[in-house]
């Protein structure tokens, strides 16, 4: 497989592992609720692409581990605002 096609499959897999994250972050972001969130799922995806990102470096793979970083800080966010809206009424 050429190196050319080899990193375009990994640039489309980048940027759909990134903006995956985008609309909910939107919507939680808007909303300032994250109750539908399952604090357990974001708990493992986070953890998931910590460790992609670390193989990433310890493979010196650095866009594995770019783009892990980058979709690993969009799920953090969303992590991140479920613990600050935990206590909000959406309804308010």
């Amino acid at each position: 497989m050429s190196d050319l096609a080899a990193n375009l499959v990994g640039t489309a897999a980048a940027l759909c592992s990134i903006t995956s994250f985008a609309p909910q972050v939107i919507k939680i972001a808007r909303e300032r609720d994250a109750s539908a969130v399952s604090l357990r799922t974001y708990v493992l995806t986070c953890a998931c692409f910590a460790l992609w990102t670390v193989y990433g470096v310890m493979t010196e793979a650095w866009p594995i581990t770019i783009a892990n970083t980058l979709a690993g800080l969009m799920a953090a966010s969303v992590l991140v605002m479920k613990w600050k809206f935990r206590d909000r009424d959406p309804a308010k």
